[in-house]
């Protein structure tokens, strides 16, 4: 055996109850497992979808592996543990990049590397396993980054500055009415201040990458190039092509018998203006996120509820919504959801917390 390899499963002595159980486990774990990535490819075309396939065969290899060591003891089928299920309930109905960030945390959390009944290369697949949905993952999250950002940090701001400003106020002592118009008027205008401050973080972004874009009409001017001039091969070297690369490429695309502007790397490089997006459509997304988040502290004065009540509802309120959008930030992320959640949870309330006081501090009475 190669030094510090591990064992193959232990099969010379009878097997004890906790390991058919353990192994059933496993079994139905890794069939379960399976059916998830084959229920994902079903979402998926093209290269994902052959990759999750892949995965689907490797996990069935596993299961083959605990059917051999059960052999006649593998009885009824049992149910896979309740987080496979409810990650096989969500690739069945949905197949989103937040399915795939689970089945990565789920790939991590493999216990072959402790077990001896598994195989080294089981431990070592599960292990490459993660590596390989981590990556399925980061497409997705790389395809609704900009807008996940934009709907996820709209909202807590505000969620957070409107129940800051609501507690704050709330706490000095005015009448309700007072306080609903100002959650009212922090509503507006920040809704307003950050699709104004999107539209121009947008607008110059555009702006820049415009400067940065080659000139489409430069490209006319190729097939009059003087043969033995340099100038083509500056612009390559100007774009991060050395010296000899820049010249050799330069000279391939000039020996052509009509030179192709569409080929050429240093005139044609990719467009991320659709990436960015328009400044008018980042606005009113901007001022929509910022809005849902800030109209949930204003519910309760909607609704006529005041004083303390009025207090408490709107946190509990801002409290689940921040738990939900911190968790789905940890699941896109590959983080655990429940720290995720619990961390966006205590953030929120401190910043709602200390306005709360100076309320009380700086107002004309108590709630």
């Amino acid at each position: 055996m190669t030094p510090g390899a591990r064992p193959g499963p232990q099969t010379s002595a009878a097997p004890t109850a906790a390991d058919v159980r353990r192994w059933r486990q496993y079994l139905a774990d890794e069939r379960a497992e399976a059916a998830v990535y084959r229920d994902l490819a079903t979402h998926r075309s093209g290269e994902e979808r052959e990759i999750l396939l892949a995965l689907a065969e490797a996990e069935g290899r596993h299961e083959a592996h605990w059917q051999t060591l059960l052999g006649d003891r593998a009885g009824r089928p049992r149910r896979p543990d309740v987080r496979t299920q409810v990650l096989g309930f969500l690739a069945r109905r949905f197949g989103s990049v937040f399915v795939l960030a689970l089945a990565q945390r789920a790939e991590a959390r493999s216990p072959y590397d402790a077990d001896d009944d598994a195989t080294a290369a089981m431990a070592a697949d599960e292990r490459i396993h993660e590596e390989v949905v981590r990556g399925l993952a980061a497409r997705g999250r790389n395809r609704l980054s900009g807008t996940f950002r934009a709907a996820v940090f709209g909202a807590n701001d505000g969620l957070v500055s409107n129940l800051s400003l609501v507690l704050g106020v709330s706490a000095s002592g005015v009448a309700t009415s007072v306080v609903l118009l100002t959650g009212l008027a922090g509503l507006l205008a920040g809704a307003l201040s950050m699709g104004a401050g999107e539209y121009v973080s947008v607008r110059s972004q555009r702006e820049l990458l415009e400067a940065s874009t080659p000139d489409p009409q430069a490209g006319t001017a190729l097939p009059h190039l003087d043969l033995d001039g340099n100038e083509l091969a500056l612009v390559y070297r100007a774009r991060g092509m050395g010296p000899e690369e820049a010249e050799a490429h330069a000279a391939e695309v000039l020996g052509r018998p009509v030179p192709d502007v569409a080929d050429a790397p240093a005139l044609a490089e990719v467009d991320e203006h659709e990436a960015i997006g328009t400044g008018l459509g980042a606005a009113l997304s901007s001022f929509c996120f910022f809005a849902s988040g800030a109209v949930i502290p204003v519910l309760p004065y909607l609704v006529g509820l005041t004083g303390l009540t009025a207090v408490v509802v709107a946190s509990v309120l801002v409290g689940a919504a921040l738990l939900a959008t911190g968790a789905a930030v940890g699941l896109l992320s590959g983080a655990p959801p429940l720290r995720r959640g619990l961390r966006q949870l205590a953030i929120g309330y401190g910043a709602a917390a200390v306005t709360y006081l100076l309320g009380l501090l700086l107002g004309t009475g108590a709630v």
